[in-house]
């Protein structure tokens, strides 16, 4: 065992990592990075096909971010937003304004995608509040959807929905009303789309009739309910949902912090349908994954329902040491350079439709019930019988020990339970979507037999 091994498994605690395990297992320790590959300390090489938690966009050591995070670290590293300001994060605020649906009129950086949640929550919670209309201050209550994740700080633990993640913490959140997610695999109402013409938002058109008046706002992932297993709301869902809210007055909290910036093949998932939202977290890929950074958007509505005299207490009373961090913000600014240079969206619709090919080749394996994919974000569910889609026995961690074998072969995955989850890099090539394909099939046979 190398020595970095040992000294981690003497002063680190993981996270989502049961460290009783963790000790008696031989940690990878990654100390570089190339392209879209990581390499650890025997010089191993991998393919980095979860974007090292989804947050890598255009490769390790790209120059032109790392030409960004230089320039700034020899002018400043940091300074704060709290009574002062900052060029790079006026630049990456305008940029991100521009870049955003229509109607997006200001940003709040933060630290990363549970912030940027959490301050989302405030910030529709306060704005009604403030309104100055009795029946507006009624809007306490939030509607998010079964099997959601938000985000490990308190509030984003509230209006998540994975039992595995939040149930310790249940005695510590606040209640909030739950929706039925788009499940189409496993549909609790056994329908099929699109002729069930989205029937699960009828749980949500329920809760909105019941308690439209009391909602401060729905929250939801779009289109990609990544953690909760790479679950897909089908086309028209977000659009429709947009409509819900509107009709009963309620705002609409998008979580694009694992869909923003060109994983869906659009820069945001949201823009598929054509939606804005009124509030919308982003971070993970929002320095192309280089330094923590967030950002929560806002409509200009929800920005002047935060203005009037200093003795109103009207300000938004939420702020972080390192909000707006310089040498993040030009990590971001270096990142949207490539986007704009490189044709990252574009290589992104190849890509992907190579993906889809390669990925619909193992829905011959008996052992893989569903493929789920958009753009760059797919998921592969294993099950231990197709035909009634019964899962293997949790204990059994079958979705652990295929993303085990391939670090054999050079590729690093992580599962959902029994959902093997691929989101490569943006700038994946060809090749590597052949090998990653071809060793996610070559495992998934070795470990269940197929």
């Amino acid at each position: 065992m190398s020595d970095y091994a040992e000294r981690d498994q003497g002063t680190l605690w993981h996270p989502f990592t049961q460290q009783s395990e963790w000790a008696d297992g031989r940690p990878l320790t990654i100390e570089r990075g190339e392209g879209n590959y990581l390499i650890d300390t025997e010089g191993n090489r991998y393919l980095d096909a979860i974007s090292s938690m989804w947050v890598n966009m255009h490769g390790h050591d790209h120059p032109v971010i790392r030409r960004h995070i230089h320039e700034q670290l020899d002018r400043l590293a940091h300074s704060t937003l709290l009574g002062l300001a900052s060029p790079p994060s006026i630049e990456l605020a305008e940029k991100l304004v521009a870049l955003a649906p229509p109607g997006i009129a200001r940003v709040f950086f933060s630290d990363n995608g549970s912030t940027a949640m959490e301050i989302a929550l405030k910030m529709a919670f306060q704005f009604w509040q403030q309104s100055g209309d009795a029946d507006a201050r009624r809007r306490t209550r939030f509607i998010a959807l079964r099997e959601a994740y938000h985000g490990d700080t308190m509030g984003a633990v509230s209006v998540g929905g994975i039992e595995a993640f939040h149930a310790a913490f249940g005695p510590l959140t606040f209640d909030v009303l739950r929706a039925e997610n788009a499940h189409c695999y496993r549909c609790p109402y056994g329908k099929t789309f699109p002729e069930c013409d989205i029937h699960c938002l009828e749980s949500l058109e329920g809760l909105l009739d019941a308690h439209g008046d009391e909602v401060a706002a729905v929250v939801a992932e779009p289109l990609v309910q990544a953690p909760g297993g790479m679950l897909m709301l089908p086309d028209g869902w977000l659009a429709r949902t947009r409509e819900l809210c509107d009709r009963h007055g309620t705002l609409l909290i998008l979580d694009e912090v694992a869909t923003g910036f060109g994983r869906t093949g659009r820069m945001f998932a949201c823009e598929h349908e054509g939606v804005t939202p009124d509030l919308m977290a982003l971070a993970k890929g929002l320095t192309g994954g280089y330094l923590p950074l967030a950002a929560t958007l806002a409509t200009e509505r929800i920005y002047e329902g935060f203005l009037g005299p200093v003795a109103d207490r009207r300000q938004l009373f939420h702020g972080h040491s390192y909000t707006g961090n310089a040498l993040g913000c030009a990590a971001a600014l270096g990142s949207l350079e490539v986007f704009e240079t490189e044709g990252v969206l574009e290589r992104v619709q190849q890509t992907s439709a190579q993906l889809a090919k390669r990925l619909d080749e193992l829905r011959s394996l008996p052992s893989v019930g569903d493929v789920r994919q958009r753009g760059l974000m797919a998921g592969v569910e294993l099950v231990q019988d197709r035909e009634t889609r019964q899962p293997f026995d949790p204990e059994d961690r079958v979705g652990h020990l295929v993303c085990m074998a391939a670090r054999k072969y050079g590729v690093i995955l992580r599962p959902l339970g029994d959902v093997i989850v691929l989101m490569p890099p943006l700038s994946v090539s060809a090749e590597e979507i052949d090998l990653l394909s071809d060793v996610l099939a070559r495992c998934i046979t070795e470990v269940t037999g197929d």
